[in-house]
């Protein structure tokens, strides 16, 4: 069961390689955008 277990691992390895070989190394994860405030002259008249 261990050998079937190694030669899986190296499969998964093998195919991952291929994948990344083909498309690019994996992709992060986009950073969430952080919203900036913008001055809007009409909130100001009304404090």
């Amino acid at each position: 069961m261990d050998y079937l277990e190694k030669v899986l691992e190296k499969l998964r390895e093998l195919a991952q390689k291929l994948i990344e070989t083909l498309l690019g190394p994996q992709a992060e994860p986009e950073p969430e955008l952080i919203p900036i405030p913008v001055n809007d002259p009409k909130r100001r008249h009304h404090r």
